[in-house]
């Protein structure tokens, strides 16, 4: 039987053994539904113990309100492992003041202009955050990137690095800068699905001269 992806736009994209839908993977923004959240397709997040349909986002980044002020943005084909959270900058407190507790926010007239930090989340393309990674206000993760377990994010990660650790560190890059100048040139997520498909063979095998030939 050809190899084929799921529908984009289903929920639940892995089917088990037994024909049932697996509970606990879902297309991300086929369940999320912020205006201050964006997702692309395929990105997918996975969690032993799921939410209810619609709580992936307050799982995933349960200091993000719809009247926040700074967005989060995850680009396709990335892979959210359980136990990920986003602390977006909303959670952040005035810190330049002689005390950081925040007085604005337990009065309704003042609570929804008080955000001192409003610096936005972006995750790029194809990037792999595993189990337990904490990615902190104004990260922002280049393509293709690998985030280990329990790693700490912050401030910028270039396309195609491995951070571990608390800050996360760089240890090591996965390619070659011209092979990664030529992958970010080539942004196969936003390929046709077929054409995607087509070349999953070069994909898993790391053979770009296939894709570019």
């Amino acid at each position: 039987m050809a190899y084929s992806l799921p529908d984009a736009d289903c929920v639940h994209p892995i089917t088990l053994p037994d024909g049932s839908a697996h509970p606990g993977t879902v297309f991300l923004r086929n369940v999320i539904d912020m205006p201050n959240v964006e997702i692309g397709a395929y990105t997918y997040a996975s969690d032993f113990d799921p939410p209810d349909e619609y709580g992936w986002a307050a799982r995933l980044a349960p200091y993000l309100f719809g009247f926040s002020q700074e967005r989060l943005i995850i680009g396709k084909f990335c892979q959210i492992a359980h136990g990920v959270r986003f602390i977006g900058a909303s959670a952040n407190h005035e810190t330049r003041g002689l005390s950081t507790f925040p007085f604005a926010v337990f009065n309704p007239e003042t609570m929804l202009g008080y955000q001192p930090d409003t610096r936005d989340t972006v995750i790029g393309h194809d990037v792999w955050l595993g189990y337990g990674a904490k990615v902190l206000p104004g990260a922002r993760i280049g393509n293709g990137v690998i985030v280990g377990a329990g790693a700490v994010v912050r401030g910028d990660i270039p396309d195609y690095a491995i951070v571990t650790g608390n800050p996360a560190q760089v240890v090591r890059m996965r390619f070659a800068p011209k092979v990664i100048a030529r992958l970010n040139a080539l942004a196969w997520w936003d390929w046709p699905i077929d054409r995607i498909v087509a070349s999953r063979a070069a994909l898993e095998a790391g053979d770009i001269d296939a894709l570019t030939g």
